[in-house]
């Protein structure tokens, strides 16, 4: 009897060890982009920075449809954290998209890089803004991307009904610039980092010219959607692009569920610019995660990441 116990004691005892470091360690679910996309492969990136500098951390980066789908997951519990373009505005406020459904839960964590609009027309159709894709054939991203939302707000800031004033097409990147190749589409607004690989595509083959949106149609789009910022692509960016093209830009962020322990949300924040570098060599655009970007964020910061920007000299509200 006492031997049976003895071993069932033992038995509980190791039960209790391993549960103990299966429990003890911390999962945190990273929602990105596609595969083929900047998002996921620094988000992968980020993850083995975390997994290498915190004990017991297990993160992970989830190849996702972009940022709609990263605010999904989040607002299931089925993701702590995730990369956003500017929509993460709109939805911390219930507006849009999110209209009475304000996601409230956000918090942002780091400043990534801009991405700028990229306004795309076909080599040789006159349109010189965006109110002149009134009738037009316009790609205006995939169903649902974060890349649609922008596009149909900033047509509306034009004046323009994305409904019904253009022949919108739902295209990607890489069938944009097909769609351009086969006479399909006269324009596009393409949201995406400076040197993005579509834009490369149908420049290169001469397709495209690059227009320039005025300051005063700047101005006017920045103030009704605050998470835009006026924005240069600098000459030569591209090829047949001898300009700088004006235009403007939202910044990408990393945005963390507010559920998340401020210590780890810490220790996380200060692993990446630790090792930014390991990012840099992912992606040059990650050059632009500078704690001094924090300013272009437009929701509140995490209580973590806010000691950490504050520890950095950074002024935070």
């Amino acid at each position: 009897m006492k031997r049976g116990f003895r071993f069932l004691a033992v038995g509980a005892a190791l039960f209790s060890l391993m549960a103990g470091t299966a429990f003890g360690a911390t999962f945190i679910n990273i929602g990105t982009g596609t595969t083929g996309g900047t998002y996921y492969p620094v988000g992968a990136g980020m993850a083995k920075i975390w997994n290498t500098a915190i004990p017991g951390m297990k993160a992970s980066a989830q190849s996702t449809g972009g940022t709609v789908h990263n605010l999904q997951l989040m607002s299931k519990g089925e993701a702590e954290m995730g990369f956003a373009d500017g929509l993460y505005y709109f939805a911390y406020l219930g507006k849009g998209k999110y209209e009475g459904q304000p996601q409230k839960y956000l918090r942002a964590m780091v400043p990534l890089y801009a991405e700028p609009i990229h306004f795309l027309v076909a080599k040789g159709s006159g349109i010189k803004d965006l109110r002149g894709l009134k009738g037009k054939r316009v790609s205006i991203g995939a169903v649902a991307s974060g890349t649609e939302v922008t596009a149909k707000e900033l047509l509306r800031a034009a004046g323009l009904n994305p409904d019904k004033d253009i022949k919108a097409e739902n295209l990607g990147l890489s069938d944009t610039a097909k769609a351009f190749a086969d006479k399909q589409i006269d324009a596009a607004l393409t949201v995406g980092a400076v040197g993005i690989s579509g834009v490369v595509e149908a420049a290169t083959m001469g397709l495209v010219e690059f227009v320039d949106v005025p300051e005063a149609q700047i101005n006017q789009i920045c103030a009704k959607l605050p998470y835009f910022l006026p924005f240069t692509i600098p000459a030569k960016t591209y090829k047949g692009q001898d300009k700088p093209n004006k235009t403007f830009a939202s910044w990408n962020i990393l945005v963390v569920s507010d559920k998340v322990d401020a210590d780890l949300v810490y220790k996380m924040t200060k692993a990446l610019f630790d090792k930014k570098q390991d990012l840099v060599n992912i992606t040059t655009r990650m050059s632009s995660m500078t704690p001094e970007n924090v300013r272009y964020i437009k929701i509140p910061l995490h209580q973590g990441a806010k000691k950490y920007y504050k520890e950095a000299g950074v002024a935070v509200n």
